[in-house]
């Protein structure tokens, strides 16, 4: 048998201890008591701000293949491979086959999940928001190491530029990523104002589509300087994609969590718990997955919940007056 298999069969009693992780509904009853920002189909009765598991067996899915997906923040077709021992790994826990669906943008990804094509994905810190209460999507994992979870924004300009602090971005062009993104758009809309510059009114916004987009358009002095997530930029330095002599950081905040991995919730609860497992269990060593995220310190999957984790981020967004509706879904 192989160890990896044997790692899942040792993991099944662990497997119990996160029932309680898996948001079943507290309340016996058949309508739901609590939806909070919730999309209407989802409950949320025991007040953890995720969707409840259905507590009809019958509305559970236990598909013969998951289709899994990481967040379009660079090449999709680069994370594949990235993340192809953890896929294996996935199905070895789970017994089930696993799909890699590349998805071209954040609404795509949070639409996919929402329709029931995905099952399980990474999604990128802003629309981890969007995910939970639009298409049911529970976080339950996020990246960390010896230093921690988590990614600073960072304002970057070129070596060359004349901007050195926030109040100099007045009368600039400046990348902003989507409007969804949090390091790339929410925050800065946030915090800025509070340091006398005001994005849309005292400098230009220029949305890139992508972090790596506006990096790389920093870099070739496209823009004049973008607020960005300093993972982005320390993955894209290390493979030699950007030359960060070229940039200068010129602010920085405090942390902010990075990716959420998380399945959509109204998978079989047994089937729910295997794949938390998984990505607890996972050995890291001498993986691409450790390759890829060592420059940022990572090297396991550490447990969160959105309701403690993510209430930074909901605090950003709802300063940034944003509601969680297909319609600005659509304009993401």
């Amino acid at each position: 048998m192989k160890k990896k298999a044997i790692q899942c069969l040792r993991g099944l009693l662990f497997l119990a201890l996160l029932t309680c992780m898996i948001g079943l509904a507290s309340s016996a009853a058949a309508e739901c008591q609590h939806r909070g920002d919730l999309n209407v189909g989802y409950c949320d009765d025991n007040h953890d701000l995720v969707a409840d598991t259905p507590k009809d067996a019958a509305e559970w899915l236990d598909p013969d293949t998951l289709i899994f997906s990481y967040t379009p923040v660079e090449t999709p077709l680069v994370y594949k491979n990235v993340f192809t021992e953890f896929l294996d790994y996935l199905e070895e826990c789970t017994g089930k086959k696993v799909k890699w669906y590349g998805a071209e943008s954040y609404a795509a990804q949070v639409e996919a999940m929402r329709s029931g094509r995905l099952h399980i994905a990474g999604i990128s810190t802003g629309p981890t928001c969007f995910a939970v209460n639009l298409a049911g999507y529970i976080p339950f994992a996020i990246m960390s190491g010896p230093q921690g979870y988590g990614y600073k924004l960072q304002l970057i300009t070129h070596v060359d530029s004349d901007i050195t602090e926030i109040k100099d971005l007045k009368g600039a062009k400046v990348a902003h990523v989507t409007p969804s993104s949090n390091s790339g758009n929410q925050a800065p809309r946030a915090l800025f104002q509070d340091m006398g510059v005001v994005p849309g009114e005292d400098y230009e916004v220029n949305y890139s589509g992508k972090h790596d987009n506006s990096i790389l358009g920093v870099a070739n002095q496209d823009y004049d300087a973008a607020p960005i997530a300093s993972s982005v930029l320390d993955r894209m330095a290390a493979k030699g994609v950007v030359d960060s002599d070229n940039l200068r950081i010129i602010w920085e905040s405090d942390p902010f969590p990075t990716t959420s991995y998380g399945f959509v919730y109204n998978l079989n609860p047994d089937l729910a718990r295997k794949i938390m497992y998984a990505f607890y269990s996972f050995d890291w060593d001498g993986t691409a997955l450790e390759e890829e995220f060592k420059p940022n310190g990572f090297n396991q999957f550490l447990p969160i919940t959105y309701k403690k984790q993510w209430k930074v981020i909901r605090t950003i967004q709802k300063f940034n007056g944003i509601e969680y509706t297909q319609e600005a879904l659509k304009k993401q």
